[in-house]
């Protein structure tokens, strides 16, 4: 008898060091760039996996989606700063356009 692989999904959720999620998935990567990026690698795997649906997908299957979506985020790192990817809204926000001040409201019935 063997004993079940376990799933993966449940690790993943009781993960919480990034360096814990490249070991579980089996992941290089380097120690300096995820010291810098390790958020946001995190972020993008997030949204990369959010549109997946493993519902009737066996385990091992899961385990290499998850494992080709770390790998995917920690390529866009690789190849751009956090800045450029803007996986978090302060960053999408620190580069918004300026919104326009409001124009000057003069009452009526202040003018004489």
């Amino acid at each position: 008898m063997t004993a079940a692989t376990p799933n993966v999904l449940e690790q993943l959720k009781q993960t919480s060091a990034a360096e814990e999620f490249f070991k579980l998935l089996g992941v290089d990567y380097d120690p300096k760039v995820l010291n810098v990026c390790r958020l946001h690698i995190l972020r993008r795997m997030g949204q990369y996996l959010v549109s997946e649906d493993f519902s009737e997908v066996p385990n091992e299957e899961i385990a290499t989606r998850c494992k080709s979506f770390l790998e995917q985020a920690y390529q866009d790192f690789m190849v751009s700063t956090p800045l450029d990817q803007r996986v978090f809204k302060v960053l999408k926000e620190a580069v918004a356009p300026p919104k326009p001040a409001p124009k000057p409201f003069v009452s009526l019935t202040t003018l004489k």
